[in-house]
């Protein structure tokens, strides 16, 4: 049974597991071929990634908000900081069992902890 989570970005990294709030409206906007930047609607903040894979919200767009978007072979799409690498692998950007952020480099690119489902608001 799948675990539906849904992403937050008031001034640190936050999710819900169960309803919506306006903090969970996000703005994806292309920077580059494969490249996006995730914007919270009601805050303004950018998600970013650290050097160390911890998630957060930047107020100021910068390298650290760039993810490399990539859509899987199961219909969801993955988020890969596009500064950061963590002994040579990727960091994703990644929920762990209970909705939090985990640090990019805990997990893979085919790990379901990383599968985000982009919706259009209704």
């Amino acid at each position: 049974m799948a675990q539906l989570f849904i992403l937050q970005i008031p001034s640190s990294c936050g999710i819900l597991p169960e309803g919506i709030t306006k903090h969970c409206l996000m703005e994806i906007r292309s920077v580059s071929v494969g490249v996006v930047a995730i914007k919270s609607v009601s805050t303004g903040l950018y998600l970013a990634m650290s050097k160390k894979g911890t998630l957060f919200g930047s107020s100021r767009y910068n390298p650290s908000c760039k993810f490399k978007e990539r859509i899987e072979e199961n219909g969801y799409n993955t988020y890969a900081s596009l500064r950061w690498r963590h002994g040579g692998r990727q960091m994703f950007v990644s929920l762990n069992g209970r909705g939090k952020p985990r640090r990019g480099h805990k997990a893979r690119r085919r790990h379901p902890s990383t599968h985000f489902l982009p919706m259009m608001p209704t």
